[in-house]
């Protein structure tokens, strides 16, 4: 289990088939999966897991189980995904947090730790974020890791704000 980055109160490292129950477990919460639009089986969780794993092998990033430094207490995932957007891949920050740890600023800590590593580490020019319209809170942690609305896109079907925010600090303007 390799932890890629750490911030004050979390820990975020590569996942393992040992973290399949708690994947499930999170995925199946329909409160946690409300702004998917569908529900998620083991297989689906399954399956999740299986791709954070070639992620890793062949973007050298994924998906991340985020972690409590005190205890070790899991608390969800959050990472650097290559997405397609309108045509071109975006390396874009995703935050998924199981809901016993909603509202204590997790996703926001462990998002921003993740944007100075993919500008450090990893040498990207800009994030994204993609979140719909009506997910509020997910918007909330976009802004709060300094990301500003920069265009809308479709996204299996369902509108997506993607938002943006440049390393030199740069912040997207609705198009």
């Amino acid at each position: 289990m390799r932890i890629v980055l750490e911030t004050p109160r979390l820990s975020l490292r590569e996942m393992t088939a040992e973290d399949l129950d708690f994947v499930a477990e999170m995925l199946l919460d329909p409160q946690v999966m409300r702004f998917y639009n569908r529900s998620y089986t083991r297989e689906d969780a399954e399956a999740w897991l299986g791709r954070q794993l070639e992620r890793y092998a062949c973007d050298g990033h994924g998906l991340w189980l985020v972690q409590r430094r005190d205890g070790g207490a899991k608390v969800g995932q959050v990472g650097l995904v290559m997405q397609e957007v309108d045509g071109a891949a975006e390396p874009e920050i995703s935050y998924l947090v199981h809901r016993p740890f909603w509202r204590r600023g997790y996703a926001a800590e462990a998002a921003a730790g993740v944007r100075d590593y993919a500008f450090g580490a990893l040498g990207y020019d800009h994030v994204i974020a993609l979140v719909r319209p009506e997910n509020v809170p997910s918007q909330g942690v976009a802004r709060a890791i300094g990301m500003r609305p920069w265009k809308r896109t479709l996204r299996a079907g369902l509108e997506h704000i993607v938002f943006a925010l440049w390393r030199d600090g740069t912040q997207a303007a609705l198009q």
